[in-house]
């Protein structure tokens, strides 16, 4: 979704298994490693909170996790990586992955991040826009071309009767920091924003309006996904890591963790702790996003009625040229109670 310089981090863990010889003298230790790569979209750390707490907390090192993460550039690259078996973990958002595996790609949603939408199509509070009606003849910004935030905008102006290339066109002008100047210099009329970008666009002195419709905001972002190959073959990495996510998504939703939250997103991406304010304004809006809008389904579940909403809505719009043959296989939720346990 955004540009940023490729983040690298690990996290390493060794499950010693001790076994005590025949006569109980002796033993012998052995250190027994499961290494994951796992490829985020976007170098933020707070924005992949959960992911950072695991890694400080020692919450992978529990599960018996050698973990690395990677940034790249977008929801594309991501699930890039994941085919070329360049990482078994990523964090793509649903579009792009429905419009993976309409290319034949077997990738699987295994866990629900952002049960609430992690972008809103935003103009500046001055602007004379107050609905996506008003958008006709006009410029939207997006991070890039190929990124989760142009199905959701594409979903939203499609629903009011507004045509890519006849009514609108779509200007990629990266994140937060570029999408900023590019409302500046009046290049772009609006933006598709993830939270994140309009933190920082807010913080660079340009107040924003949101003009998402209710209905959108149950559109839900970005996830955990992997393989079906990697899937079958390693379910017990799949249950350590949720696991793993559920507990650190607990840990940093508690207030008086806040503290902690910020100092293990700020060895993740030094970058967005250089300003205090900002970072624990950006935290408070992705906490918000993260928590689950019916919390007694559990951390990670994926409603089916909102990935039907996904599936019909990258349909209507042509991001898919058909209805894929089986939506259910887009998607599980086998490991959402062992996760919640």
């Amino acid at each position: 979704m955004k540009m940023g310089p490729e983040l690298h981090r690990s996290a390493t863990v060794a499950l010693t298994l001790v076994f005590a010889s025949v006569a109980g003298a002796t033993g012998s230790a052995y250190a027994q490693e499961t290494k994951v790569t796992i490829v985020v979209p976007n170098p933020s750390a707070i924005n992949n909170f959960p992911l950072h707490v695991a890694i400080g907390e020692g919450y992978f090192k529990e599960q018996g996790l050698d973990v690395t993460v990677e940034a790249v550039n977008g929801s594309a690259s991501v699930l890039q990586s994941m085919a070329a078996g360049q990482a078994q973990i990523g964090n793509p958002g649903p579009g792009p992955l429905l419009g993976a595996r309409a290319r034949g790609e077997d990738v699987v949603f295994i866990y629900n991040q952002f049960p609430k939408s992690i972008f809103g199509l935003v103009v500046k509070e001055e602007s004379a826009i107050k609905t996506p009606t008003d958008l006709k003849g006009t410029t939207v910004g997006v991070g890039t071309a190929d990124g989760a935030e142009v199905g959701f905008s594409r979903a939203i102006l499609s629903k009011v009767g507004l045509a890519e290339g006849n009514d609108y066109k779509f200007l990629a002008v990266g994140d937060g920091g570029t999408a900023a100047a590019a409302f500046l210099n009046n290049e772009v009329e609006s933006y598709a924003a993830a939270v994140s970008d309009a933190a920082i666009i807010g913080a660079r002195g340009i107040p924003l309006r949101e003009i998402t419709p209710e209905e959108f905001l149950s559109f839900f972002g970005n996830g955990w996904a992997v393989t079906r190959s990697y899937l079958d073959t390693n379910p017990k990495v799949i249950e350590g890591f949720g696991k793993a996510l559920v507990k650190a998504t607990k840990f940093g939703l508690d207030p008086a963790n806040k503290d902690a939250v910020l100092a293990h997103a700020a060895v993740g991406n030094p970058q967005e702790a250089e300003d205090p304010k900002f970072a624990a304004a950006l935290l408070t809006a992705i906490q918000d996003r993260v928590t689950p809008l019916d919390v007694s389904t559990g951390y990670g579940y994926q409603p089916p009625e909102h990935w039907k909403m996904w599936h019909e809505s990258q349909v209507a719009t042509g991001a898919l040229s058909k209805p894929l043959d089986d939506l259910n296989a887009a998607y599980t939720n086998d490991f959402v109670k062992a996760w919640n346990e």
